[in-house]
């Protein structure tokens, strides 16, 4: 998927209260080397360099990177095109690993979770955000992604699941701790929370679902939709923190 499609700007400002999240879970320290790996537009990185750490945010999608760019102007922030599996970055060269709904989508899972390992230095701890696959967002992906038939390629790793992420993470020597976290998403009503979607998101985007999905994605946004004068859902996730 090409996550520079669309305006992904606008699903990067409904997402900042989870980077939020994820950068206090880290508990940060003035100085310290912080990588954001699945950057985007630089949500994490932003936060952590506010806080006075040297920040390397990694992304595939150099759009995005551009704008990540010229949001950390004056910050010590510098981004770099590459994927998850495949980090530009030293053995043990990051106090803190960072990464909100980014490695998630890695192809290879198993490799990139070898990378944030890899650069992470002793001591260190990487914090990473997962969804939970329920509710009307879930559902909405899943009915977006049917569009596209059925998924291809090896089994995706369950990123949200303690058990699952521990033992992927214990080949790497370290522990998993989970908590889970909600997040809502809100609009002026169903429909428009679907045609921005529609309009903005990159898997959206790259999918070009035809009407009869995009009507069937809307019946599920206005069954899980909490708040009848207007548009809010609330979706679980995820903060891991490995050390």
């Amino acid at each position: 998927m090409d996550w520079g499609a669309g305006r992904y700007e606008t699903t990067a400002e409904r997402l900042l209260p989870a980077a939020r999240e994820a950068v206090d879970a880290a508990a940060l320290r003035a100085g310290e080397r912080v990588v954001d790996v699945g950057c985007g537009t630089g949500n994490a990185a932003l936060l952590a360099a506010e806080q006075g750490c040297a920040v390397t945010g990694v992304d595939p999608a150099p759009r995005l990177l551009d704008v990540a760019r010229e949001r950390a102007t004056g910050l010590d922030a510098t981004f770099v095109e590459a994927t998850a599996d495949a980090l530009p970055l030293p053995d043990a060269s990051a106090d803190a690993v960072l990464s909100v709904f980014g490695v998630i989508f890695a192809p290879d899972a198993p490799a990139a979770i070898a990378e944030l390992a890899r650069v992470t230095a002793p001591g260190g701890r990487i914090v990473l955000t997962a969804w939970i696959p329920t509710g009307p967002i879930d559902e909405l992906v899943g009915v977006l992604r049917s569009a596209a038939g059925p998924p291809s390629g090896p089994p995706r790793v369950a990123w949200h699941d303690p058990r699952a992420l521990g033992a992927e993470f214990a080949r790497h020597d370290m522990s998993v701790e989970v908590a889970e976290r909600r997040i809502s998403f809100h609009d002026e009503s169903p429909r428009a929370y679907l045609e921005g979607e529609l309009r903005d998101h990159p898997m959206a985007r790259t999918m070009h679902p035809p009407p009869e999905v995009a009507e069937r994605a809307l019946a599920v946004l206005e069954a899980g939709n909490e708040d009848p004068g207007g548009f809010r859902v609330t979706s679980p996730y995820v903060i891991a923190v490995a050390r």
